[in-house]
């Protein structure tokens, strides 16, 4: 299958007791923080409404990016399974609302901000890398080893000529003109 990114693959496997493994990376999709009541970081006030994704691997994504925008802390070794009690420090006591991820952009009216995934966003008819106020690196190693979305297969398939050959088409100059083209940043190559 081709819709997930290595972090969300590993809980699917723990949960389920499946052996699928990552093939190829393919491509990433920007979390961004994206105005809603509040139209910048920098007017943000004392208790302003965040909403973030309520599930376990993108909430954690949710609230490193808001880390790494400078508005929260979050515990040491918190990392890819943080939640909202692992805040440290929150300056701004600003209010995390965990929502259904599919919700984030209908709660945009309702707050001063939303932190959300890059699939959403595509489908509210927002771009993070136009719209957004501030988008993840995708050039660091976090978001390349852990948030690149991936072709996944039965653990033993990864070198089967048939995903050799999907792999070859998937990471094509003609797959990457694709989505360039046609997502402008909200979905990137990384390959």
């Amino acid at each position: 299958n081709y819709f997930q990114h290595v972090l969300y693959l590993n809980q699917f496997n723990e949960d389920n007791g499946t052996h699928i493994v990552q093939a190829a990376a393919i491509h990433y999709e920007p979390f961004g923080i994206f105005a809603g009541k509040t139209k910048s970081l920098a007017d943000l006030k004392d208790g302003s409404i965040i909403s973030v994704p309520n599930d376990g691997t993108n909430e954690a994504r949710a609230l490193m990016l808001l880390e790494a925008q400078g508005l929260i802390k979050l515990k040491e070794g918190a990392g890819f399974s943080a939640t909202v009690l692992d805040i440290a420090e929150n300056p701004k006591n600003l209010v995390i609302k965990e929502l259904e991820a599919a919700q984030l952009t209908l709660s945009l009216q309702d707050v001063d901000l939303a932190v959300i995934n890059g699939n959403y966003a595509i489908q509210a008819g927002l771009n993070a890398t136009t719209d957004a106020l501030a988008i993840e690196d995708k050039d660091s190693d976090v978001i390349k080893n852990n948030y690149t979305n991936i072709l996944a297969v039965k653990e033993g398939r990864e070198n089967d000529a048939a995903i050799q050959e999907l792999i070859k088409a998937l990471k094509s100059d003609k797959v990457k003109n694709f989505i360039n083209e046609k997502y402008n940043g909200a979905v990137v190559p990384m390959f």
